[in-house]
């Protein structure tokens, strides 16, 4: 069970800090008055679609981080859904990351770390082939 805590922990310093901040911290920025500050001037994606639909992406970014934080507290309260989600959700960011270049470097290291750790904690010891 500690390894799920520690997996949870990460997810929810990931789903947290990284996805819902960075969505929370340019909320000022579309409230500013045209021309002062945009976005894009503080946020960069390597793929071009995404840097040209950047409010679409932090909303994006929003709805991700909140599905992380859902999946960590029920892993957190022992729920085999928490689990599954949790799961999935770090298999996507593994999948997705090198499309969100530079901030899917840290996604990707947080988001293996958890994995690995659930995985590590969900089989234990067993082995593959019974000899």
């Amino acid at each position: 069970m500690r390894r799920y805590k520690l997996a949870a922990i990460l997810m929810i310093l990931h789903g947290g800090l990284l996805e819902l901040g960075g969505c929370l911290s340019a909320l000022p920025l579309f409230f500013m008055q045209p021309g002062s500050a945009s976005p894009e001037q503080y946020f960069s994606f390597i793929v071009p679609y995404f840097q040209a639909n950047l409010p679409l992406m932090l909303a994006i970014g929003g709805i991700w981080g909140a599905v992380r934080l859902i999946g960590a507290i029920a892993l957190l309260k022992n729920r085999m859904w928490g689990f599954v989600l949790s799961v999935v959700n770090c298999v996507l960011t593994m999948a997705l990351m090198m499309f969100m270049l530079p901030a899917g470097i840290l996604d990707g290291i947080l988001a293996c770390a958890a994995l690995i750790l659930m995985l590590s904690e969900y089989f234990g010891k067993k082995k593959i082939v019974k000899e």
